[in-house]
Formats: C-alpha cells, sequence, structure tokens
C-alpha cells in the first residue's frame, strides 16, 4: 500500500472542493443582482489555488508569469487567461471525461482554431442558473415569478446547433419564460418568415405582447426588408427583443441607434425595451444591458451600461501594459467570473471597452483590431457577423440574410391575405441548409469523405447564394417548385433551363 500513487487523495480533494464552491457560488446567484457577496477575494482566492493545482495549462501558464497561490492576496492580481487560449489548449479545471457540456466559440482565424470549452455537472448547473438569473433581471424585470410570455427566436436550435453557446442559452430561456407557443423560427430551410410574419399579425390583433431573441444581424435584415416591402407592426405594450452575438458597434452602415430606430419603426417596440446581451463563451455569465430594467424600476433613461452581478468582476485594461483603467477609459474587457469553476476565474478578451459606476458595470465599443503589431485603441470597424467570425459563422449569417431576403420577397402579409401555402422548404439545385453544412465542416477535420462532402455542400451553397434574387422570382422556377418540392429533377434539367437565358436568370416558359 506503501508505494500507492498520491494522485488518487489529490483528485478527492479538488472534487470535493470544486463542489463546495460550486454550491455556494450557486446561493450567491440565486440571491439576486442585488445582493453583495462581500467575501468576493475569498472566494476567487480560493478558485485560484483550485485551478492551479488541478489544470496543468493554466498552472503552466501562471508559472510563466511567476504567480502562484500564496505569492497574492487580491482577486486583481489572478492571473488572466487570454481567449485565444481557448483556441490551441483545452482549459479544463476538471477530468475531462466528466464532461457533459461542450460549447465552440465562432473562432477569428481558421477552422481548427475555434475556442473549446468543456463544462461538469456542476458547471452546467453554474451557467445554466446564472443566465436564468441574469435573463430574468434585464429582459423580463417585470416577470412574477412562473410568469411566461410568448417567445419567438430568431437563431439555430440546439438541436440544429448543439455545440453553440448561443443556441444552448437561448432553449433554456424558452424553457424557463416561454408559452408552449414559443419557437425557434431559424429552421432547416432557414428563417421560418409566413410563422414570423403570422405570430407578430396574432400578437397584434389579440393584445398579447411578445418577446423576440435572436441574433442582430437577423433583425436587421428583417427590418431593412419590412421597410421595402413597406410592412409594419404595432406590437403591444410590454413586447420586447432582445439582440446579441456578434454585434460589435455595428452592423454593415447600421450603428446601435439605427437599429433602435428601425425597432420603432418596424415592430413598434420602444427603445426602453431593447435589451441587448454580450456573451462570452469563455465566461460562464452573459451581460445585459439595462434599460429595461431601469425602466420597469422608474429610474431615469441613461447611457446604457451591462451591470456587472455580483458574482463576476470587469475591468478595462490598458492595452499598453494590461493595467486597470478607470471608468470611461477604453481598454481589453477583462472578466473575473465565480461561476467559471470548470474552467478558469479571470478571462481577457478581444473586445474593447470601458467600465461605469465604479467599476459596477462596463459597456463594450468594439472587437480590437491590430495595427503594426500592437492594439489599436481603436475598434475594428469590419461589420461583426451574428455569432461569431470564424468562416462557419460568416456562412451563417450569410445564409440567414439569404433566407430572409429571398423569403421576404415572396411573403405576403398575412393580415392582408392570409397564405395557405407552407413554408418554403426546398429551393432549385436543393441548398443544403447551413446547419448541415456547419456539421460537415466541423466534422472533414477529421474524415476525409466528410471532407468532400462537405467541399459539395459549399459549392451548392454558394451556387445557390450568389444568384440574383430576380431568378428565384421567375416562372420557370416557381413551376420547378410546383411540379417538384425537392427543387429540380437533375442538374441536366436545370442546365437546359439555363440554356438561352439572360445571364444570372432563367429564360421564362411562353
Amino acid at each position: 500500500m506503501s508505494n500507492q500513487p498520491s494522485t488518487p487523495i489529490k483528485v478527492s480533494e479538488a472534487e470535493a472542493e470544486r463542489h463546495r464552491l460550486t454550491e455556494d457560488i450557486l446561493k450567491f446567484i440565486e440571491a439576486g443582482v442585488d445582493s453583495g457577496i462581500p467575501d468576493f477575494n475569498d472566494y476567487a482566492l480560493r478558485m485560484f489555488a483550485l485551478h492551479y493545482e488541478v489544470n496543468p495549462i493554466f498552472r503552466e501558464f501562471c508559472d510563466a508569469k511567476k504567480v502562484r497561490p500564496g505569492d497574492i492576496s487580491r482577486w486583481e492580481d489572478i492571473p488572466m487567461v487570454y481567449n485565444d487560449v481557448f483556441k490551441t489548449h483545452l482549459v479544463a479545471s476538471f477530468p475531462l471525461e466528466k464532461s457533459v457540456m461542450a460549447c465552440l466559440t465562432g473562432g477569428t482565424t481558421s477552422l481548427t482554431q475555434r475556442g473549446r470549452i468543456f463544462r461538469d455537472e456542476d458547471g452546467k448547473r453554474l451557467v445554466f442558473s446564472a443566465n436564468k438569473m441574469m435573463t430574468g433581471s434585464y429582459l423580463f424585470p417585470d416577470f412574477q415569478e412562473g410568469k411566461r410570455c410568448r417567445i419567438l427566436i430568431l437563431a439555430p436550435s440546439p438541436e440544429m446547433a448543439p455545440s453553440m453557446g448561443m443556441a444552448i442559452g437561448i432553449d433554456q430561456t424558452r424553457r424557463h419564460f416561454g408559452t408552449p407557443d414559443s419557437k425557434f423560427l431559424l429552421g432547416r430551410s432557414g428563417i421560418h418568415i409566413n410563422d414570423l410574419l403570422g405570430a407578430l399579425r396574432e400578437s397584434e390583433a389579440s393584445g398579447v405582447p411578445v418577446a423576440l431573441i435572436g441574433a442582430t444581424s437577423a433583425y436587421v435584415y428583417f427590418f431593412q426588408a419590412c421597410r421595402r416591402k413597406k410592412m409594419k407592426f404595432c406590437l403591444p405594450a410590454g413586447s420586447r427583443i432582445c439582440d446579441g452575438g456578434g454585434y460589435r458597434g455595428r452592423f454593415g452602415k447600421v450603428n446601435r441607434d439605427d437599429y433602435y430606430a428601425m425597432v420603432q419603426e418596424v415592430l413598434g417596440i420602444p427603445g426602453s425595451h431593447c435589451v441587448n446581451v454580450l456573451g462570452e463563451a469563455e465566461t460562464a455569465t452573459n451581460l445585459f444591458d439595462d434599460s429595461l430594467r431601469r425602466h420597469v424600476k422608474g429610474l431615469p433613461p441613461r447611457q446604457r451600461t451591462r451591470p456587472v452581478p455580483p458574482w463576476c468582476r470587469v475591468r478595462a485594461m490598458s492595452i499598453d501594459d494590461l493595467s486597470p483603467l478607470p471608468d470611461g477609459e477604453i481598454g481589453l474587457l477583462a472578466h473575473w467570473d465565480l461561476a467559471n469553476v470548470p474552467t478558469v476565474l479571470a478571462v481577457i478578451t478581444d473586445n474593447l471597452g470601458y467600465t461605469t459606476d465604479n467599476g459596477q458595470g462596463c459597456e463594450m465599443v468594439g472587437r480590437a483590431k491590430i495595427e503594426n503589431g500592437r492594439v489599436s485603441p481603436l475598434p475594428d470597424e469590419t461589420a461583426g457577423s451574428p455569432m461569431g467570425d470564424s468562416m462557419i459563422f460568416r456562412m451563417l449569417e450569410r445564409y440567414v440574410n439569404f433566407s430572409i431576403e429571398l423569403k421576404m420577397a415572396m411573403a405576403k402579409d398575412p393580415r392582408v391575405t392570409p397564405s395557405e401555402r407552407e413554408e418554403v422548404e426546398a429551393r432549385p439545385g436543393s441548398v443544403p441548409s447551413c446547419p448541415q453544412v456547419v456539421d460537415e465542416i466541423l466534422v472533414s477535420q477529421q474524415d476525409a469523405e466528410a471532407a468532400q462532402l462537405r467541399d459539395e455542400a459549399l459549392g451548392t451553397f454558394k451556387d445557390q447564394t450568389e444568384r440574383p434574387l430576380d431568378w428565384y422570382k421567375s416562372e420557370a422556377d416557381k413551376q420547378a417548385l410546383s411540379d417538384h418540392p425537392g427543387g429540380l429533377k437533375s442538374e441536366q434539367q436545370k442546365k437546359e433551363k439555363d440554356k438561352g437565358a439572360p445571364k444570372g436568370k432563367v429564360k421564362p416558359k411562353k
């Protein structure tokens, strides 16, 4: 027995400490966003000691920084892990075989450099509890316990995107705050425009408020299409909209104020009921702006900010030396989140922002960019995609936009002319659904056959999305859809239809 290694004892002690921390932090979360944690520093140092002991990658990082447990006495001095580390290493502070939840970040460079965040059962409880509390406090602050409303979601479901944190989180919101008729409106064939239009008109007619949740860009494209069709809605008082994912100051030519103006114009939802959420896959707790919560509490309007809950801390760090900056000065946003028990406590991101209210709030101004090898104090003006900047999510953004453009062109206002036609489930050429393409891309990294399927799917997707919209409105195309719901019967038929037609269009039948 004397030759038995001591590792099992350490593992057992670490598991017990992880569980103790989890239970205590869950109590802090359940106490709400207006509570306090007087011993935040003690819990942060305990978590640092645990992570240093059980997480080899983090320990190596701390050793390089020459910072070890016992060397520091303040949470601010715990080493911050760059979010890029999650793209190259498995940063887990528990045995990976106990993982029950995995999320992939959007990535910024290539498909093989996407962050991977794993959580065990305790970590899953923490992230779900934290975001239920944050969502209830900032998106539904006027709801009593048990109150629900219809939620319309312009984002993928977990079934379509099982590794997308946004999909998982929104589904939890649907479960906790949504009525049974709540639904995801991004399906295998794209955005279900007719379902969305019908639900909005139903809310108008019934006077029952709805909540819309989804990617900012999906709403921007939808509002722009509504403007072109001169279509407006007057949703009942109490309706609200929550957007998030990839919106860093601008989306194309639309800035944040333009977005709020479109929400008011198209949906009739005032700015007070527009809520933006900032989620970072590398940290457990989402941060919401406080516009609706302040309105419900009768507080005067002010410039939007994101209150930081008691179990978190946020600082803007100098781009020169990573020292903390005073309120209002722009730097790289760093997060210390006690709900990060399964990973690491402190993460510094590539988001530029500033703190407010003596560090109790924060706001983001954009993603950092590199100029001459250094971080620029000015944000990147490149338009963000709805859920990340990798090829996968840029393609998803493009697919959503294409789907909205196409289906809004064919959609009819259900208030004027109710449509009996089902949502179009296929188009000429059988465009592969974007989530399937995403799956094929991920799998193809390790499988040659899947790589071939990926290339074929991407080729078809590119071919379809680059066709002018008029191509889909031709009489010949409508006939093809009517004759064969799955699209054209063969590529040969497609070639025959295209033969002699003007470039980019199908020659109509005489």
